[in-house]
């Protein structure tokens, strides 16, 4: 029987390659699970820093998991246009307790006019050293980012204009709650 999760919220952890806990996020609503993706939706979401930080995220966001690509996208609905935040992290998988990846420290800001910043290379070069990362995994890690770049450039994938507005608008409207083998506007 394939289980779906389309409908329900749950957790959401974030870890660091050492296994140690990085964020965590206590609820995110999925909208749609495929064999390829999660789509999750949240909106104004209890965030749990490793320190014991709290705080809640400030506007909705669409969250863009691939189950077998070794990024994640953040699209941040603002007044101002929608935002990317890409996470270069390992593929997202759900344990039966959370949707679960490690962050590996390089990420990609994606403005509304689609001009990119890439954040956070310091802080990837020290765990880089700390955390032991093999070669093979530091080839693919930056593999995954220049294609999070094409994709940005191409306006393809979580990019593409409307993507972000599509699934807020379907979760806005609750059909989620009817239809859970709904494939939509990912494909």
């Amino acid at each position: 029987m394939n289980k779906t999760f389309v409908g329900q919220n749950i957790l959401i952890h974030c870890y660091k390659h050492d296994g140690s806990i990085h964020r965590c996020w206590d609820k995110g609503l999925v909208l749609e699970e495929t064999p390829h993706h999660y789509i999750v939706v949240n909106n104004r979401t209890l965030v749990t820093e490793a320190d014991g930080r709290k705080w809640y995220t400030r506007e909705p966001a669409i969250c863009y998991f691939p189950k077998r690509k070794w990024y994640n996208v953040i699209c941040m609905i603002r007044k101002t246009g929608v935002h990317f935040y890409c996470n270069i992290a390992s593929p997202t998988l759900y344990d039966g307790e959370a949707l679960k990846y490690i962050d590996y420290d390089l990420d990609l800001k994606v403005f509304p006019d689609y001009k990119y910043k890439i954040l956070d290379e310091e802080e990837y070069q020290q765990h880089k050293v700390a955390m032991n990362y093999s070669d093979e995994l530091d080839d693919i890690l930056h593999r995954q980012l220049s294609q999070l770049i094409d994709m940005t450039m191409n306006m393809s994938g979580p990019f593409r204009p409307g993507f972000a507005q599509y699934w807020y608008h379907y979760y806005q409207s609750g059909n989620y709650r009817k239809r859970r083998d709904h494939r939509g506007f990912s494909k």
